[in-house]
């Protein structure tokens, strides 16, 4: 039984530590579509679609008829009831004597039903709705373009994150070396054959690069979590990237600029002039088909029953005409700055175009560089050591020429890493990063 118990304790903790930490393979194109979905930026740009949605149902609902129904009951506690008409038989019979007097009232009862049906509004319904109408098409595409912005900030955490894991992998590639360096330094020392202060700088070495990957392995810890924030997921998710999703081209596609958010602009524009015709409804009378019913009942004095009625409603607010007037002029200037705002943000488009493609080509040459730099300071190095095997150099020439192999590898890793940033930054200043991804949800 006590063995069993240990079995049974040593699983359940198996158990506990693998659900302590998720350690997950997230592609690039699997995180960009976890971000569109559960991201705060996604479910905000969908609650907006969602407003303009209801909004332009409540517009909708302008067109319809209105319907009233209302009554009442009241109990009355001795009137003075002063009629005028006279009472009780005008022509009573012989021996009849004539009623005077006036009735007990003490309750009366009223119930009515109104229905207007708008004809004319001087198209205000009509402009209302079609405002609505552009809202709506500005909001999906503002939508759109929130998601090329969540897209590309997905991307950024992820090669940061890719940057710090490829920092650890080569930091402690170079630490085992520096280890290694200490162990034969120190039999060396311990033989005659080398200087004490050699041997401590080895050792100095070490520490540092023993730091270094401390701080690089913090900065993957909080990167992850940064990016497990992002994606709604488990705090302590951890996540391993694959290589094969990071581009490396030489050329730039040539593509039409689709820039959602410059669109938006467009229609945001289509519904201020709605808003303009809106405004100028004030010069034009309501005209509104109305019907109703009423019934009416005055204890012991009459009741009115099957009251039907049927017309039409006419009104015209003559001070709203004079008062009309600042309302479209108002419309108007916000018409105005929707066209500047409009022709600023298709001259910040081609800004950001032409600077995402200067980006790219600078992180296109700068990763030629920098693989030229490791193979030179790889090469180095492997100079310097023989050299220094053979007695023509010292230590600090070689520590030196270790440290410029070190950061010569990390250099094109980061480099690596930019020419995908760039490269998607180009596709989010054109409009079109969305498109490259072919999400298996969709």
């Amino acid at each position: 039984m006590n063995r069993k118990s240990l079995l049974l304790v040593f699983y359940l903790l198996a158990g506990l530590s693998g659900f302590s930490q998720q350690n997950k393979t997230l592609s690039l194109e699997e995180a960009v579509s976890i971000a569109l979905t559960n991201s705060d930026d996604a479910k905000l740009a969908e609650t907006k679609i969602k407003i303009a949605s209801e909004d332009l149902k409540v517009a909708k609902n302008n067109q319809y008829p209105d319907i009233a129904l209302s009554g009442q009951y009241r109990y009355l506690t001795n009137p003075d009831v002063d009629l005028k008409l006279a009472l009780g038989n005008p022509n009573p019979a012989e021996g009849e004597a004539q009623e005077t007097g006036t009735p007990d009232v003490n309750q009366i009862m009223f119930g009515q039903a109104n229905v207007s049906l708008p004809l004319f509004s001087g198209f205000k319904i009509r402009n209302a709705i079609n405002a609505q109408q552009n809202n709506l098409q500005a909001a999906s595409l503002n939508a759109a373009s929130s998601q090329e912005k969540i897209a590309l900030q997905t991307i950024s955490l992820y090669l940061n994150l890719y940057k710090a894991q490829q920092m650890v992998a080569v930091v402690k590639e170079n630490l085992k070396s520096a280890q290694q360096r200490v162990k034969d330094f120190s039999a060396m020392e311990d033989n005659g054959l080398l200087a004490r202060n050699d041997f401590l700088k080895a050792q100095l070495q070490e520490s540092n690069i023993t730091v270094t990957l401390e701080e690089a392995e913090k900065n993957v810890r909080i990167i992850n979590y940064q990016l497990a924030t992002f994606l709604k997921l488990p705090d302590n998710s951890t996540f391993q990237l694959p290589e094969e999703t990071f581009i490396i081209t030489p050329s730039i596609e040539k593509a039409e600029i689709q820039r959602s958010d410059v669109e938006a602009l467009n229609y945001r524009k289509e519904a201020s002039l709605n808003a303009i015709k809106m405004a100028k409804s004030a010069y034009y009378p309501s005209i509104a088909l109305v019907g109703g019913y009423a019934a009416l009942d005055i204890n012991n004095v009459f009741s009115v029953k099957n009251a039907m009625n049927i017309g039409v409603g006419v009104s015209y607010d003559l001070t709203d005409i004079f008062k009309a007037k600042n309302n479209v002029n108002l419309q108007q200037h916000k018409t105005e700055e929707l066209e500047y705002n409009i022709a600023k943000a298709k001259d910040n488009v081609k800004i950001q175009v032409k600077n995402a493609k200067e980006e790219y080509e600078l992180a296109l040459k700068k990763f030629e560089v920098y693989a030229k730099s490791q193979e030179q300071a790889e090469e180095n190095y492997r100079i310097v050591k023989d050299k220094y095997d053979n007695g023509l150099m010292d230590t600090n020439d070689l520590l030196e020429a270790d440290v410029d192999q070190l950061q010569s590898k990390i250099n094109k890793t980061n480099a690596k890493a930019d020419i995908s940033l760039k490269y998607y930054e180009l596709l989010q200043a054109e409009g079109i990063l969305i498109n490259k991804f072919n999400f298996k949800n969709n």
